[in-house]
């Protein structure tokens, strides 16, 4: 089933379609970079991933002294980069660094306390440290209708990497009916009593 795509700038209607499916992101743009190695004009390609999921990588265990000592790290940061804005309306060198270690330690201290007190008061409601990523679980490599003959015979004659696992394109729900012309279940007629 062809992709439809908007650009919203000039609102240009692209009739794309699938040249070839990844079960990885990597796999995906290792596709078009052998296109683009090949001449291939990449301007009439686009990868889509579907199938989102958020997926949630538990780093570790927090308490009140991490959450302290994180807060902390920022803070310095933060202090820092304050303390080298201000520093930049001083007259002299010594002032500056001065201003600056004064400005890392207040924001070290202020980001362990702020840290602490956040963890302290969610209550162990949270008390894991994770990062989050959005992953599709397949990846299109979408080529304009005109062009897609000559993708193909480029993605052809190319060689692929063993790593990679070609995703059979998913089946056709059928045509898009908007809600306007949606076939409505017939109605029972009413009955009068009487």
């Amino acid at each position: 089933m062809p992709e439809l795509s908007t650009i919203p700038d000039t609102q240009v209607v692209v009739d794309r379609r699938v040249l070839v499916g990844y079960d990885n992101y990597l796999a995906a743009q290792r596709a078009v970079d052998g296109l683009s190695d090949a001449g291939f004009p990449v301007e009439h390609v686009a990868i889509v991933g579907s199938d989102l999921r958020l997926e949630e990588t538990v780093t570790g265990r927090m308490t009140n002294s991490r959450a302290a000592l994180a807060g902390a790290g920022s803070g310095v940061l933060f202090g820092a980069v304050a303390g080298m804005f201000l520093g930049l309306f001083t007259s002299t060198t010594m002032s500056f660094i001065v201003l600056v270690l004064w400005a890392a330690l207040w924001g070290t201290v202020m980001g362990a306390a702020f840290g602490f007190i956040n963890h302290f008061f969610t209550g162990g409601k949270r008390d894991f440290a994770s990062r989050s990523a959005l992953v599709a679980g397949r990846y299109d490599v979408l080529v304009a209708a005109s062009h897609l003959d000559h993708a193909r015979a480029v993605l052809e004659s190319g060689s692929r990497p063993a790593d990679t696992v070609v995703v059979e394109p998913p089946p056709s729900a059928g045509p898009y009916a908007p809600a306007t012309e949606r076939p409505t279940a017939p109605q029972a007629p009413v009955r009068k009593d009487g």
